[in-house]
């Protein structure tokens, strides 16, 4: 099992943090997504470990951004 932590700029509403997990909930290998909106934090769990560009693409198309 495997955990990473990424920051997401832009949400504001529970709309977005929806938005945000059903994207990075379809990213292969994902077991779960936790979004915590004040702080923006987005942790994902997986069976291994994701590609960042993945997550990256998932939060774009979601229409937010990760900060570097």
């Amino acid at each position: 099992m495997s955990t990473a932590t990424y920051t997401v700029t832009g949400m504001t509403c529970g709309h977005c943090v929806s938005s945000v997990t059903e994207e990075v909930e379809q990213i292969a290998g994902v077991t779960g997504v936790d979004v915590d909106l004040p702080t923006g934090k987005v942790t994902v769990t997986s069976d291994a470990p994701i590609d960042d560009a993945l997550v990256k693409g998932a939060v774009e198309e979601a229409g937010y951004q990760l900060t570097s």
